[in-house]
């Protein structure tokens, strides 16, 4: 079977697939029984051939995955409990900025939730960075060695988030239910027949996870900006926002020669990644591989001709 043409994603109790035309999703309310979700689905980089560029759909993948990834982390909540989905959902703020704009309520909280998103991701792995760094410029003097300590910090900072936010109970079972996707699409590629006892026999682990993007994303960074200068940290702040598109498009490249080819040299560039994701994926209980393998064959239904 052609590999990626279904990536999920771990949602509140539950798990969303992407097939090529479809999006499903199931999560386990809390009287235990599933409910389901799905919608017909064309990918971004299929509405214009430019977005099917190399370089350009990582960035357009990218962002789908962010906007498509709030998207269902809100419809998840509503699945599991309406009253509780209100913290989840659009706020009253939103509402007003959909009034003013003829926008929907949920499309202006998507935009809000990306662009904070965005924000903080900038602030933790760009500014500080580059700001606590740039205090050593008095004793580094290799703008390679001084973009090699800011990789360093950028990697000591996204790898404390991950091991700080595994502690969270609600965060372990969001990884639970990543080890079931990730089992679950595993067993189907290995042409086994999909059911949990099946799928709990496979890893936890598969080389096309987004987890192991946004390493790859990291080492890049780290090669990319050490082209950059540091005579002024707030040109050099700058430039690196800039070039992040450029970051993300090369990391995409990579981790789709990777997660195709899973040998020689792809095996040893995908192999940081894979370890990640002893992090952010969790052994699930038979139910969660239920959910997980519920949400892959209302995807699956949508059909798989083309890859995803």
């Amino acid at each position: 079977m052609k590999k990626g043409m279904i990536g999920g994603q771990a949602v509140l109790e539950g798990v969303m697939m992407k097939a090529p035309k479809k999006l499903a999703m199931a999560v386990r309310k809390e009287d235990k029984s599933i409910e389901t979700w799905e919608q017909p689905y064309v990918s971004w980089k299929k509405r214009a051939k430019i977005y099917d560029w190399p370089i350009i759909r990582g960035v357009v993948t990218f962002l789908e995955a962010l906007v498509v990834g709030v998207k269902v982390l809100m419809q998840s909540a509503k699945m599991y409990d309406e009253e509780a989905a209100e913290e989840y959902g659009p706020s009253k703020l939103d509402k007003k900025v959909a009034e003013k704009t003829g926008s929907t309520a949920e499309n202006v909280a998507i935009f809000f939730s990306l662009l904070l998103s965005l924000v903080l991701a900038v602030g933790l792995f760009t500014v500080i960075p580059a700001v606590t760094t740039s205090f050593l410029r008095g004793v580094v003097h290799s703008n390679v060695l001084l973009s090699l300590i800011e990789g360093i910090i950028r990697l000591i900072i996204f790898f404390g988030y991950i091991i700080s936010i595994s502690f969270l109970k609600d965060i372990r079972r969001v990884f639970q239910y990543h080890g079931a996707e990730h089992k679950t699409i595993n067993c189907y590629e290995s042409e086994k027949e999909l059911n949990v006892e099946n799928a709990q026999s496979f890893s936890t682990l598969n080389p096309r996870c987004g987890t192991a993007f946004l390493l790859v994303v990291m080492v890049v960074s780290i090669l990319v900006f050490s082209l950059l200068g540091w005579n002024n940290i707030i040109l050099r702040i700058l430039f690196k926002i800039m070039l992040l598109p450029v970051v993300a498009g090369i990391s995409f490249e990579l981790i789709r020669w990777a997660g195709k080819t899973e040998k020689g040299l792809a095996k040893i560039l995908i192999w940081p990644g894979m370890m990640l994701q002893k992090l952010t994926t969790k052994e699930p209980d038979d139910g969660q591989v239920e959910v997980a393998i519920r949400a892959f064959l209302l995807a699956k239904d949508g059909g798989l001709d083309e890859e995803a």
